[in-house]
């Protein structure tokens, strides 16, 4: 397309490194799309902008803030492979924008090209809607012509391609066009009244009543138009980007946006100004570079606008068009256009920025939630600082990547979107910051509670040169839960109940009567059952739902104090949590899991050895969706096998479930780990 718009004078190709998308060191040297990329051309009377994005669902980041600020989605087909797995997993995230699309079967040149089956196979994924425009007359080899069904000819190209001669369709293939050329019709009127009466009046539609009646269907995903085309051989992009400029829908031409707030707004280029920033990257010796659409009004180098989510005030420097990594200074955008502007202080992805008192927020691109998660591990601790660093400046600029520093596991965590992702970004950390760092199974966050109550007494005694130390506590722990009575047989004083950082209450009852110790110990006594609770006794897991009553006690009017007593309530915590029915907990990941057919028994076979329950199985069009609940524990490494067992055909989304108890075997596994762990330690 740039080629043939004259954007460019001479066509890259992948093997020789040198294309204007994909132009990142990494891409060249793997030879495929891991970032989305922009790029524009002028074709007759409009500016088309051009996002390219990543196939793979790892990378889903990319094509979904590309999906966000794109007015037409076009999906590239191999004419050689049919429909690929790539496809059918980005088509969910199209439908869910509702983003009209277009197809375009490529490599229709290849020796084992296959248009018809390609396009038999687009219908069956994505319904009876995707209709061809066009079909190749001579697929292969020799494929030099191409039989257009909306204008009724045929274009015969050069061996060059480039502009093509346009020739009457020959008499053999005219029923096989004209039945084409009557579903576009039919497509076309059904969107508009007057033209479904016209339709029945002259039994056809003038090309200019085709296209308006286009323009509708495929804005509201009425239509899929197909196209076909030999990119490396630049032989049918020039009828794809008429057919954009006359048919694909317009900013002008879209259905209003979303707002925060459930309002909507339309592009305007007349009123005050507003811009939306779909991605962000960090470029070395320029900083943050920040994409953005404009949503409304003008924008212009010098315009100071303020971001609506924190309240500060940016100035735009300057405003760039881009192609690829090449970036061009112009003096405006308007509502619709897609630029680039540098050194943005406050600002980043998904935020909105507009002139002053134009207070609208552009509803945020909701990126999907990580379905992987690994510890990461530098080869040394003077690492640690870079390699953090180094994190969160790619978690910047990939909203789907999240950096976890766990006190608890004491591990970092990474959560990613599959094996894929979090391995490009071990290498561009190594390449980019010079820091090794290695994966390793992350610890699992599991809760410590107890099943039934139990009474401890605790003496802490301390003698030796000067002040002793001297604390007795009776404690009672039970099982916390909301609206539960007050302690059996204790009269209550005072209750703090603490919702805990990590989930889950401690109730505290303070039960003493007659002073046998002090209220000013009470702190020192819950500050000890904290410490404890952070650290629990079985695992060394955080404890919750617990309730302790302090009922009885001694002090010493010398040698009790804050630390005595400390220590006295640690003890008695620890001793009566082992008495109280110990009762380890693990967190359980709700998953759903799309698949077709042929893989569902060998995705529940291997479910079963993960320990999962299975909630429901339902059919969504192709495909089968199971729905099962799975302990954490048991994912590990899921993304890999799925893409194994099911040769990259299925995919899942999981998100956090709850708290359920640990099998009694896994439990005693997991006690005794721990056990040897501290033990080691000593």
């Amino acid at each position: 397309m740039l080629y043939e718009s004259g954007a460019i004078t001479r066509m890259g190709t992948i093997a020789a490194g040198n294309t204007i998308s994909d132009y990142t060191s990494i891409e060249q040297e793997r030879g495929n799309s891991l970032f989305s990329s922009l790029m524009h051309v002028k074709w007759r009377d409009c500016k088309i902008n051009i996002l390219d994005t990543p196939g793979f669902d790892d990378f889903i980041g990319e094509v979904v803030c590309s999906l966000k600020v794109a007015d037409t989605a076009l999906m590239v087909l191999n004419a050689a492979h049919g429909v690929e797995v790539g496809t059918e997993i980005l088509w969910d995230y199209v439908n869910d924008f509702k983003t009209p699309t277009i197809f375009v079967i490529s490599q229709i040149d290849h020796d084992k090209s296959d248009f018809e089956n390609t396009l038999e196979q687009a219908k069956e994924r994505f319904g009876p809607k995707v209709l061809p425009v066009q079909y190749p007359l001579n697929q292969g080899n020799g494929f030099n012509s191409i039989i257009d069904t909306v204008r009724m000819v045929m274009y015969v190209f050069g061996p060059n391609g480039g502009k093509p001669e346009k020739k009457p369709i020959p008499d053999a293939e005219m029923p096989k066009a004209m039945a084409m050329h009557n579903a576009l019709v039919e497509a076309a009127a059904e969107n508009e009244e007057g033209l479904m009466e016209k339709f029945f009046e002259q039994g056809t539609l003038t090309e200019e009543e085709m296209t308006a009646g286009l323009r509708i269907a495929l804005a509201h995903q009425q239509v899929f138009p197909v196209f076909c085309c030999s990119a490396l051989q630049d032989k049918g992009s020039g009828r794809v980007m008429g057919f954009i400029n006359d048919v694909a829908p317009s900013p002008a031409d879209v259905p209003p946006f979303a707002l925060v707030g459930n309002k909507t707004m339309s592009y305007d280029s007349k009123t005050p100004a507003s811009i939306f920033i779909y991605k962000t990257i960090s470029e070395a010796q320029v900083g943050l570079v920040s994409y953005f659409k404009v949503y409304s009004g003008t924008v212009r180098a010098g315009d100071e606008l303020i971001n609506i989510k924190n309240a500060t005030h940016e100035r735009i420097s300057q405003v760039f068009e881009s192609e690829g990594k090449v970036r061009n200074t112009i003096d405006f955008l308007q509502a619709g256009d897609i630029g680039v502007t540098l050194k943005l202080k406050n600002s980043h992805t998904n935020n909105t920025l507009c002139a002053k008192g134009l207070n609208i927020e552009i509803d945020p691109i909701h990126f999907p939630e990580p379905r992987i998660r690994t510890a990461v591990v530098p080869p040394s601790k003077s690492d640690m600082e870079k390699l953090i660093k180094a994190l969160h400046q790619i978690e910047e600029e990939d909203p789907t990547l999240i950096i976890e520093q766990s006190a608890t596991l004491k591990q970092t965590i990474i959560h990613g979107q599959g094996q894929l992702h979090l391995d490009l970004i071990r290498y561009r950390i190594e390449k980019l910051y010079g820091v090794h760092m290695d994966f390793e199974k992350p610890k699992i966050p599991y809760r410590e509670t107890i099943t039934r109550s139990a009474n401890e007494v605790y003496r802490h005694k301390k003698q030796s040169g000067g002040a002793g130390q001297f604390a007795e506590v009776h404690m009672r722990i039970e099982p916390f839960h909301e609206g539960m009575a007050n302690p059996e047989g204790l009269t209550t004083k005072h209750i703090d109940v603490d919702e805990l950082d990590w989930g889950g209450k401690l109730a505290f009852y303070w039960c003493i009567v007659g002073g046998t110790i002090d209220a000013k110990f009470s702190s020192a006594i819950k500050k000890g059952i904290m410490q404890k609770m952070v650290e629990g006794p079985l695992t060394g897991s955080n404890c919750q739902d617990i309730r302790v009553s302090i009922y009885d006690g001694k002090m010493h009017p010398v040698d009790s104090n804050d630390m005595a007593f400390m220590l006295a309530s640690v003890g008695a915590f620890r001793a009566a949590f082992k008495n109280a029915g110990p009762q380890l907990l693990e967190p359980i990941d709700n998953i759903e899991i799309t698949c077709p057919d042929a893989a569902m028994g060998d995705i529940m076979g291997d479910l079963q050895t993960r320990r999962a329950i299975i909630m429901g199985m339902d059919s969504d069009g192709h495909y089968q969706k199971i729905k099962a609940r799975v302990p954490v524990a048991e994912m590990y490494q899921y993304s890999s096998t799925l893409r194994s067992i099911s040769q990259g055909r299925a995919k899942f989304t999981r998100s956090f479930a709850d708290y359920v108890p640990v099998p009694s075997d896994i439990q005693n596994r997991l006690i005794s780990e721990h056990k040897e762990e501290e033990e080691d330690h000593h």
